[in-house]
């Protein structure tokens, strides 16, 4: 309870602008008068807002609030949107003018998602990153209900570079027969809303369970949306705790065990782009700068240009050294390629058999990219124009 009031305080201390929502119908309480005490001596002078005043000619009980001595007071009725238009009129006279127009001055900020399933880390990472307790941490799955947003500027110690990010700290998504509440639902929506706003997305997984069906799930969501992707092997120091304790048979030693448990995330995770992977640890701060220069590296990787001589000679290459399998007695084969946009990566390919590049061979063709050109941890997305398709475009215009 004192972490939980100690957070709230800082809140209070950060914000620009406070909303105090009392009870119009209870009247003035002495909770009220409370809260509001401690308003005044932090300093504060929040807008009064007097809800469930759903017939303003009747007024409730409405005037008491004069007693605590607020500049702003405004009745609404949240059900019925009774006086919310004269609120969000006030609060637009209160605010800064930097807070009303961010995306026109606010500094570029690399936008990073912690997600994962419940109780593997992702607010500990957060915490450990911002080395303070902004956030609530409890080893009750499922604390983080909403999407909480951090800035965070890192002193990369290089030309006194800083580095700006942005952290996003999910809701744990529950597999979907799990999600048995309306707040579950909607948690899970906000999680995946979260991740296609994002630059960076980190899967954290928990090194004393491993990859499970879940995790797949959501690596396959944000490299499907064009996301970077990152892995996080959170609670390694609680792995390797355990490894000492009680060593393995068939590992030689620690850096054994880590060779074969970095092999077999790998394994599970075949269809990632080549993603980087970090082991670290929320609770001990190991390795967690790393993870900084990681989504760095991924955000400056997402911006590269392909040459297009470059891309043409790889693919040919690529296909002499293994040509597609023969469908109906002819094979796939690129004629042209081009890279076309970024963030993700896109390449459109001319070739003969627009609907002919099956996924062992799109696979293949991915993987020879991500080597050649260091995109690791990039997705990258084909489109294909075939000769068909443009004899279509020819004749129709």
């Amino acid at each position: 309870q004192d972490a939980t009031e100690s957070q709230a305080d800082f809140a209070i201390q950060a914000a620009n602008l406070l909303l105090f929502v009392v009870d119009g119908r209870e009247g003035l309480l002495p909770l009220d008068e409370s809260l509001a005490a401690k308003f005044r001596k932090m300093g504060k002078s929040p807008v009064l807002v007097v809800n469930k005043i759903d017939e303003p000619e009747r007024n409730y009980l409405f005037s008491e609030f004069g007693k605590l001595g607020f500049e702003h007071v405004v009745s609404v009725s949240a059900e019925h949107g009774h006086g919310v238009e004269k609120l969000s009129e006030l609060l637009l006279s209160l605010l800064p003018p930097s807070l009303l127009l961010p995306d026109a001055i606010e500094e570029s900020r690399t936008r990073i998602a912690f997600i994962g399933r419940p109780n593997v880390g992702k607010s500990s990472l957060c915490n450990r990153l911002l080395n303070m307790e902004r956030l609530i941490v409890s080893d009750v799955p499922g604390t983080t209900r909403e999407t909480v947003e951090l800035d965070l500027d890192y002193d990369a110690g290089e030309n006194n570079e800083t580095w700006k990010f942005r952290l996003f700290d999910t809701a744990g998504l529950k597999r979907r027969k799990r999600i048995d509440t309306s707040l579950d639902y909607f948690s899970a929506v906000r999680t995946k809303h979260a991740i296609e706003e994002v630059d960076i997305v980190f899967l954290v997984l928990d090194a004393r369970e491993g990859v499970t069906k879940q995790d797949k799930i959501l690596a396959g969501h944000a490299l499907e949306v064009g996301k970077s992707l990152s892995i996080l092997v959170n609670k390694w120091d609680l792995a390797l705790e355990s490894f000492m304790k009680d060593p393995l048979p068939g590992y030689e030693d620690e850096k054994d065990f880590r060779k074969k448990y970095l092999r077999s995330i790998r394994k599970e995770l075949f269809f990632l782009p080549d993603s980087p992977i970090s082991f670290v640890s929320a609770q001990t701060g190991y390795a967690m700068e790393d993870l900084l220069r990681v989504a760095k590296d991924l955000d400056l990787r997402m911006d590269k240009s392909i040459s297009t001589s470059a891309l043409n000679k790889l693919i040919g290459e690529m296909w002499e050294h293994r040509p597609p399998a023969k469908i109906k007695g002819k094979r796939f084969k690129v004629f042209y390629a081009v890279q076309v946009e970024n963030r993700p990566f896109r390449i459109k390919l001319f070739c003969n058999r627009e609907h002919k590049l099956g996924d062992p061979y799109r696979r293949y063709l991915e993987k020879g990219i991500h080597q050649k050109f260091g995109l690791a941890g990039c997705p990258l997305k084909f489109s294909l124009a075939g000769k068909e398709a443009r004899y279509k475009e020819e004749k129709k215009s």
